[in-house]
């Protein structure tokens, strides 16, 4: 009876191994690129449930709607990341400023609680009006730049007459683009203003963007696009 295995087939078996590791690592090889659109996407469609959850009409405030819940994009400290929370002049500041804040105690927060690390909010880096003096409360995935090299962001469509690099839904869930500050030329001055009629694209880049910005030109490249009225978002 063989009881053992020979020199021959323990050669065999080490040769098949590497052969099939070769063909199989490189496949599970990430993709930041791929992974920083997913996480995106996933946070734009939070930001859309969000708004639908937490209408934020109110009779007695004329400008109820510069506090739909929205996504925007930062370059702050010289990186690429994002936050969603919702502008309030009722808690902070007593104006709508177009800027995520928070007070010294957390009691009075804008940014949107990071539903699976307590303690967190998500917005990824630190600015004037959030979290200045310390990270704790920082989600730092958001800093796309840092965590998977995205050098650059473009947001382009809607039809709304807008360049903010914000996303904004309303009770429904359809798309707007605009700034919530009060000072700002493409303030939202209605519940309809900058809602978006045509489709709105973002696109990341590890490099600088190409043109056309609706499409990827390259590997260094991916683009997101969220549907007007329904304000689905998919990557292309």
């Amino acid at each position: 009876m063989k009881k053992a295995f020979t020199l021959l087939e323990i050669v065999f078996v080490v040769v098949v191994i590497g052969i099939l590791a070769a063909v199989i690592i490189p496949h599970t090889k990430t993709n930041p690129l791929q992974e920083a659109a997913i996480q995106l996407v996933s946070h734009i469609r939070y930001t859309q449930h969000l708004a639908i959850i937490d209408d934020k009409f109110d009779a007695n405030e004329p400008y109820w709607f510069r506090q739909k819940w929205q996504l925007a994009f930062s370059t702050a400290a010289g990186t690429n990341s994002y936050m969603i929370f919702s502008d309030s002049p009722a808690k902070i500041g007593g104006a709508y400023d177009g800027n995520p804040s928070a007070n010294n105690t957390y009691t009075d927060v804008e940014v949107a609680q990071n539903p699976l690390k307590k303690g967190k909010y998500l917005i990824g880096v630190a600015n004037n009006n959030f979290d200045n003096s310390e990270t704790k409360h920082l989600s730092k995935e958001l800093d796309i730049g840092k965590k998977y090299g995205i050098a650059a962001i473009t947001v382009t469509g809607g039809s709304t007459g807008s360049g903010a690099r914000r996303i904004l839904f309303d009770h429904i869930g359809r798309p707007y683009r605009g700034n919530t500050s009060s000072t700002s030329m493409v303030a939202l001055n209605s519940a309809v203003d900058r809602i978006a009629t045509s489709a709105i694209y973002i696109k990341l880049c590890l490099d600088l963007c190409i043109n056309p910005k609706t499409s990827a030109n390259n590997r260094n490249e991916i683009v997101i696009k969220i549907e007007p009225e329904t304000g689905y978002a998919h990557i292309l």
